[in-house]
């Protein structure tokens, strides 16, 4: 499928769900909002870390920070303004850290990134106890269901979208570069510094700006929910499972993964994170590249029949 085909089934897809609030339940549409929630955030952590081989563990700050930008905004700030600001922020914060520590690779960078949200959960505590008065934050006058909805899938559509243009691009083409080998990507004649933190800041605004427009949802947010390492996890999770270096895997694995989260919840409330992890664990021996490597292996077949 070419890059105008894949953008053009991205943009039917999003036409086609924008009348989801009027055709289902309030919890299937809470459900809905969830899986494009995870799949913008999926596509955005793939769009970098599937490419160049990066793990980064940051997805939960940069979600944190554009949330708690909404938080602090809300009154102030119309919806979408504060949605966007989100994401700069994030992204400006993403920069700035990669200039400093994507020189790591392996274990070094994951550590440093998961304790990149540690810490700015740690500031944000601290500001909100000794400035603030208070830990948690109550948005009052939220915008209703439905524009958290549309603006959650516009944002999950840009990223599918981005990273479609991101891939086909020759930024795309460096931080494959970058994956294979980095060395011999910087020995041919490509920035990989300035294409790291590029892509590194694109992925974070979609994460911020998803974080900004999902606590609206909430309403009432602190930095224990926000900046949560499940969310990271969880978006890492989705990712490796449908297929870090592609599109449509990361998006077809946040449907099901929510989807089983989901029913594993309400079915074994007390044992769903020790099956869903079991899960985890055979989809990763058995099927490690993913479920679109099932894909490749039936176009494989096809083929070669």
């Amino acid at each position: 499928m070419t890059l105008r085909d894949s953008m053009l089934a991205t943009l039917l897809t999003a036409l086609a769900l924008t009348a989801m609030p009027w055709l289902v339940s309030d919890f299937a549409l809470a459900l809905t909002l969830t899986c494009l929630m995870y799949a913008g955030l999926a596509v955005s952590w793939a769009m970098f870390c599937g490419a160049t081989n990066y793990l980064s563990l940051a997805t939960a700050a940069f979600f944190g920070m554009g949330a708690y930008v909404t938080a602090w905004g809300a009154e102030g700030l119309p919806y979408g303004v504060a949605v966007l600001i989100g994401g700069l922020v994030a992204a400006a914060i993403a920069g700035l850290v990669g200039a400093a520590v994507l020189h790591l690779r392996g274990a070094y960078f994951a550590v440093i990134t998961f304790g990149l949200g540690e810490l700015v959960r740690h500031a944000i505590t601290y500001y909100e106890k000794a400035y603030a008065g208070t830990v948690g934050r109550v948005i009052s006058e939220p915008p209703d269901s439905v524009t958290i909805y549309h603006t959650v899938l516009l944002l999950a559509a840009l990223a599918v979208i981005t990273a479609l243009a991101v891939r086909s691009s020759r930024l795309g083409l460096a931080l494959r570069g970058i994956g294979s080998d980095e060395e011999r990507a910087r020995t041919l004649g490509v920035n990989t510094r300035r294409a790291k933190i590029a892509a590194f800041s694109l992925s974070a605004f979609f994460a911020g700006a998803l974080g900004a427009a999902m606590a609206m949802r909430w309403t009432y947010i602190d930095p224990l929910t926000v900046f949560n390492p499940f969310i990271g996890f969880q978006t890492v999770l989705i990712a490796m499972v449908g297929g870090a270096q592609t599109i449509i895997g990361p998006v077809a694995s946040a449907v099901l993964f929510s989807l089983l989260t989901e029913f594993l919840r309400l079915q074994f409330p007390y044992l769903f994170l020790i099956l869903l992890g079991l899960l985890l664990i055979l989809l990763v021996l058995y099927l490690p590249g993913g479920l679109a490597s099932l894909l490749v292996r039936w176009r494989w077949r096809k083929s070669g029949a």
